[in-house]
C-alpha cells in the first residue's frame, strides 16, 4: 500500500465535500507529471487530501476505492499505449485534528527534498514512506 498526497483548492473541492459525498472520482488533472504518478495509484492506497490556496494544509486522509481508469472525458494514449489521461476514485478515511500547514512542512529539514516543497505546483505525488508516518503524526491522523 503506498500513500500520495493530492491537492484541491478547498473552494473549488474540500475535504468535508469529499466527506459529504461519502466518494469522488480525482479528476481535472492535466499535469503530465500528475498523471505520471496517478498512472500507478492502486485501489486500497491512502491519500493525504491537502488544501491549497490560502489554507496550505493537510485537511485529511481518504482511501482509494478504484485504481487509476482511463479518463471518459478525455480520450487517448501515451505511445507506450497507456491511456494518457487517468482518473481514480477516493473516499474520506479520517479528517484531520491538528493544523500541518506547509510552513511545518518547510521548517522541519526532513523534508527538504520533498516534492510537496521542491515542486509546490504538482497536485498528484507520492509520500514517501519515511515521511508517511511524520505527516499523519502533524496532521493528527495516526
Amino acid at each position: 500500500m503506498a500513500t500520495w498526497l493530492i491537492k484541491s483548492e478547498p473552494d473549488v473541492y474540500s475535504y468535508d465535500d469529499l466527506a459529504r459525498d461519502k466518494k469522488t472520482d480525482w479528476s481535472g488533472v492535466t499535469n503530465p507529471a500528475a498523471q505520471k504518478h496517478m498512472r500507478s495509484i492502486a485501489k486500497g492506497d491512502e491519500v493525504l487530501f491537502y488544501h491549497t490556496g490560502k489554507e496550505k494544509r493537510i485537511a485529511g486522509l481518504g482511501k482509494v476505492v478504484k485504481a487509476a481508469y482511463p479518463d471518459p472525458k478525455k480520450p487517448g494514449t501515451l505511445a507506450s499505449g497507456e491511456p494518457k489521461f487517468v482518473l481514480f476514485d477516493v473516499a474520506p478515511a479520517k479528517k484531520s485534528t491538528k493544523d500541518c500547514t506547509l510552513a511545518d512542512i518547510k521548517a522541519d529539514e526532513r523534508f527538504a527534498d520533498y516534492a510537496l516543497v521542491r515542486e509546490p505546483r504538482l497536485s498528484v505525488m507520492p509520500v514517501p514512506a519515511k515521511l508517511d508516518k511524520i505527516l499523519r503524526k502533524m496532521a493528527g491522523l495516526s
